[in-house]
């Protein structure tokens, strides 16, 4: 049974995960985070176009990822492997 002070997310006990389960979970929020974002600055990139008046043709859509989808996706799964790692390895270390 998980004790009230135990970290979760969506019920998931963060603070019990394995080294392979915390790699998973970090590298999976990591391209969500990547796609997510990607998703938001093509929707924007495109009401911008859309709005503007822009001609679609002048429009680099690689830009997006490059420029946004890249650099939050890796900020996103590198916090995320430190925050899972930091907790593995707390566990570990109160286990010894």
């Amino acid at each position: 049974m998980a004790s009230s002070t135990e970290s979760t997310l969506f019920g998931i006990p963060l603070g019990r995960l394995g080294w392979f389960s915390s790699l998973l979970m970090g590298t999976a929020v990591g391209f969500a985070a990547f796609f997510a974002s990607t998703f938001l600055a093509i929707m924007g990139l495109l009401a911008y176009v859309t709005v503007s008046g822009h001609p679609m043709a002048s429009v680099d859509f690689a830009l997006t990822y490059r420029r946004v989808g890249l650099p939050v996706g890796i900020t996103v799964m590198a916090l995320a492997l430190a925050y899972l790692g930091t907790q593995w390895a707390r566990r570990h270390l109160h286990r010894a």
